[in-house]
């Protein structure tokens, strides 16, 4: 067991998967000698060669286009989009192709294929270089959407992702990959796709979340417990599959729930929850459902000022917390 952060265990998980099975490889723009914009692939064309570790042009219909050809004859190519901003070229790829194959082909050909999209703000990256795209792809039926907060889950689905035969998004949040550290066992280690995980147990107030913002929701349940608060934090984990037992499990426990993410709220993955909730568990509810989430506005801000309203905080989301227990 060692304390890694987020891009470490995101990195030794595609190193010891390509290890494990030479049908992995990765692809996309500056992957190689230069170990990627986040360094998640340092050293790895030195040891795997070029055949392995591809540097693309920037196009990334092509890149996710390669991907899905190389799929469809039985590799496991992990595709890395540079940022979640530049995936809207390789959608119809994504969306139009990856999600509808197993479907259109009554299950006759599977897509082993994973795509990772660094995401998200709270890094000044501005309007291309921070956006929240996993609600698109939480839409679609056959594509499955993974969305890890520690170094721990990263590696476990990561290394999950790559065996699964379903076309995977994974979505990785940029803020995390060098803030959030966390130990991860030394021995081979699989998570299970579509099982979220309670991060905090209590039995006052449910918050649901995933990515960076489970962080902030875990300092807020902390700041309330000071003050007779006892609040649960489940973390999402993967969005598609929905976990939606644990969801319901929490909130008949507790009564009330808060869902905080930073995308946009309407339409939103919290939308979805918040309906799963209100149809498995209205009986249980003593307050209205809650919602935290970004604005309807095209993120994200680069002025320091706007980006910090525009995202939630954990003093955000402890008043909106507060407001649920004392409903």
């Amino acid at each position: 067991m060692a304390v890694k952060s987020v891009i470490e265990a995101v990195r030794e998980g595609m190193f010891e998967e390509m290890c494990r099975d030479p049908d992995v490889f990765l692809l996309g723009e500056d992957v190689g000698p230069r170990g990627g914009v986040f360094l998640a692939s340092q050293g790895f064309y030195e040891e795997f060669g070029r055949d392995r570790i591809i540097d693309t042009p920037l196009a990334e219909a092509s890149i996710v286009g390669i991907a899905l050809g190389a799929a469809y004859k039985g590799m496991r190519p992990i595709a890395e989009i540079q940022f979640s901003d530049f995936i809207w070229p390789a959608a119809n790829q994504l969306i139009g192709e990856a999600g509808r194959v197993c479907y259109g082909t009554n299950g006759n050909l599977s897509v082993p294929l994973v795509v990772r999209v660094p995401y998200g703000g709270g890094i000044r990256g501005g309007l291309f270089h921070s956006q929240n795209v996993e609600s698109y792809f939480f839409h679609t039926p056959g594509l499955k959407v993974v969305a890890p907060s520690t170094p721990f889950d990263a590696k476990g689905l990561l290394k999950s992702a790559i065996r699964d035969n379903n076309p995977v998004v994974f979505v990785e949040h940029k803020k995390t990959y060098r803030m959030v550290r966390g130990e991860v066992p030394d021995d081979d280690y699989v998570l299970p796709l579509g099982v979220a995980d309670v991060k905090r147990a209590g039995s006052g107030v449910t918050v649901v979340s995933y990515g960076l913002m489970v962080h902030y929701c875990l300092e807020a349940a902390e700041a309330l417990s000071g003050e007779g608060v006892d609040v649960e934090v489940v973390d999402l984990r993967t969005l598609k599959p929905l976990d939606v037992d644990t969801i319901l499990d929490s909130v008949r426990k507790t009564g009330r729930v808060l869902i905080v993410h930073e995308d946009n709220i309407t339409g939103g993955v919290g939308a979805e929850v918040a309906a799963r909730i209100a149809s498995g568990a209205f009986d249980y509810l003593d307050a209205p459902i809650g919602r935290l989430c970004g604005p309807d506005v095209p993120t994200m801000p680069f002025a320091s000022s706007l980006e910090e309203a525009y995202m939630p905080s954990t003093e955000s989301i402890a008043s909106e917390l507060r407001n649920l227990a004392a409903y």
